[in-house]
């Protein structure tokens, strides 16, 4: 009787802490924002961004918990092509030099099925803050790298009207609805919370 009793109060002090919000980095380094426009109605143009930080408060027993703070840099845009990139970067398009982030802050979390979540929030781009709701897929089960942080991986998609948020340059050629797909790599120290 003494054994499970123990047994039971170890159980139910390990419970919470395990089940407590955890707090994960946006690794940059292996995360990027890609969308895509239509060009003329007959060709499609890709690119990303490239630079991506923020943090992710997450809860595996509760993920309606969690909270997305996400920053991408506008002057990081890539898209293969120079002159195209400087053009999105100015005043037609992003206006880095004026707006040098776009951002999303989630504001409401719902489950939308197994590995699935609905997340709602403002994304801001070019001064311009707008609710959006991302498809989430996971996060992935953690894996532990070679210096002992532990990573997952989620997938997160939406579509923009491109001048909702005021970036209407060549209007007559680019289309408006922008899908976009953002991959991120999150990780945390295994002696974080």
């Amino acid at each position: 009787m003494r054994t499970s009793l123990a047994a039971i109060v170890s159980l139910v002090l390990i419970l919470p802490a395990a089940a407590e919000t955890q707090s994960w980095n946006i690794d940059g380094a292996h995360s990027s924002a890609q969308f895509s426009v239509r060009h003329m109605g007959i060709s499609t143009v890709r690119g990303a961004f490239t630079k991506l930080s923020g943090t992710v408060q997450y809860d595996a027993t509760n993920p309606i918990k969690t909270t997305i703070d996400a920053t991408i840099e506008a002057a990081s845009v890539d898209t293969r092509v120079e002159m195209r990139d400087n053009d999105l970067r100015g005043p037609n398009f992003f206006d880095a030099s004026k707006y040098p982030t776009l951002t999303f802050k989630s504001k409401k979390v719902e489950e939308a099925g197994p590995g699935k979540l609905k997340v709602t929030g403002d994304l801001t781009i070019h001064g311009v803050t707008k609710e959006v709701t991302l498809d989430v897929e996971g996060p992935s089960a953690p894996v532990k790298d070679p210096r002992g942080n532990l990573r997952v991986g989620a997938s997160a998609s939406t579509t923009i009207n491109r001048s909702d948020f005021g970036v209407n340059g060549a209007a007559a050629v680019v289309g408006n609805d922008v899908p976009i797909t953002i991959d991120m790599e999150l990780t945390r120290p295994v002696s974080g919370s």
